[in-house]
């Protein structure tokens, strides 16, 4: 099936022919359907798919349908996401698919000054996608109001639905009519949250389930048991010998991204980091410097994990195992998106081996071992160019030590 075989208006296809999209993707096949007919949705579907655009479709068509019969003003659509980056990047895609209807997007998030949002709440947006905490604040200063709304999706839906998160979703639906329709999309769920999914519809939910591997599989998967204090080391050597290559590094805390980061500088390495102690205009020069290839080197909290569509990432590299196992495939699958290949390099330390195993047991299956030997382990440390502490003397110092002991046994 085409998208011009669709039941949608001749202006969204249009949109959908000038940015290549010929044929709908497994979850867009599958959710566009019960979307557009009213139904309520729990999609579960891998990083990568098209998540997006599955649901952005189909809510314009709606939506434009609903003006033509009754023109109406206010957020017809409120679309909730996890940071600022996803919020971003979804109103770009609302906004592709919407140009030339008269269907509008906005976006509200913290981290900047809240008075142009509300200029733009106030000119009118038809769809509003917005991170939980500014969102929140626009309500109770009575900016935005959210009693016409006839449409709520959560994206990164496990996440929204988290304990974190709960109670505000919760608060939310006091604020929006009882008589609405509900989309969750996310690429990981577990029963616990399906549970309160669940419980924020009258309904039920309409599953779309996606294949039990939860990861796509153009993305080839290695771990490499490196001891804590070597990482950066295998790193250097990683990106210098793939001089060309978009990496992608994951840390597991804000100060270590920044330890990362200034270990690549004393080899020569140009990197950037984001995380949330950034302002949001850093935020968003990083995101682009990172997006255009102007840096190649990219060192990441998990605010960068979920949903951000990075254009050509070649390497995904764990630096850090992630404390939940399920970050694990939204880590990755920043890589391997639509036909392209991906790898995703795990640096696995003693102290993280129970946490590989947690991966493991949630993709349902082995992560393929790098084997070093232990020369290669000891020329890798000895590759660096890190003078930090004098690395390399330390070394030598240390291999005349071993060689003096073999002697004089």
């Amino acid at each position: 099936m085409k998208f011009e075989d669709y039941r949608i208006s001749a202006g969204i296809k249009n949109n959908l022919k000038k940015q290549g999209f010929r044929r709908p993707t497994d979850i867009q096949y599958k959710a566009i359907p019960p979307i557009l007919k009213g139904e309520d949705v729990l999609a579960i579907a891998q990083t990568g798919t098209g998540k997006t655009a599955a649901f952005a479709i189909p809510v314009i068509n709606k939506l434009m349908e609903l003006k033509r019969k009754a023109p109406f003003h206010g957020v017809a659509c409120l679309v909730m996401v996890p940071t600022h980056e996803l919020a971003q990047q979804v109103h770009a895609v609302f906004d592709n698919l919407a140009k030339g209807t008269n269907i509008s997007a906005t976006c509200i998030f913290g981290g900047v000054a809240q008075e142009p949002q509300i200029e733009k709440l106030k000119k009118g947006a038809d769809i509003l996608i917005a991170t939980p905490g500014r969102m929140f604040d626009l309500v109770s200063q009575g900016h935005l109001k959210l009693h016409k709304t006839k449409i709520l999706i959560l994206d990164e839906a496990d996440h929204m639905l988290d304990l974190g998160f709960i109670k505000d979703i919760r608060d939310l639906t006091r604020f929006l009519p009882k008589n609405r329709q509900t989309l969750f999309f996310s690429a990981t769920i577990n029963d616990k949250i399906k549970k309160l999914a669940y419980s924020l519809v009258k309904k039920p939910i309409r599953i779309q389930v996606s294949p039990k591997n939860p990861v796509a599989k153009n993305i080839d998967h290695n771990v490499a048991f490196i001891e804590m204090d070597d990482k950066r080391f295998f790193l250097e050597r990683l990106i210098k010998e793939n001089e060309e290559a978009k990496v992608l590094v994951f840390v597991r805390t804000k100060v270590r991204a920044e330890r990362v980061k200034k270990a690549m500088e004393r080899v020569g390495i140009h990197s950037n980091t984001i995380h949330s102690d950034k302002e949001q205009e850093e935020r968003d020069a990083v995101m682009h410097e990172f997006k255009t290839g102007e840096v190649k080197i990219l060192i990441a909290t998990d605010i960068s994990a979920r949903g951000i569509d990075f254009p050509n990432v070649d390497y995904v590299v764990n630096y850090d195992l992630p404390e939940q196992a399920e970050n694990y495939v939204h880590r990755v699958g920043r890589t391997g998106r639509g036909n392209q290949r991906g790898k995703a390099i795990s640096f696995c330390s003693k102290e993280e081996i129970q946490i590989l195993d947690e991966v493991e047991g949630f993709l349902g299956k082995e992560i393929t071992v790098m084997e070093i030997g232990k020369n290669d382990y000891w020329e890798t440390i000895e590759f660096t160019e890190d003078t930090d502490d004098n690395w390399k003397a330390l070394l030598k110092e240390a291999s005349r030590e071993e060689k003096k002991k073999r002697k004089s046994r």
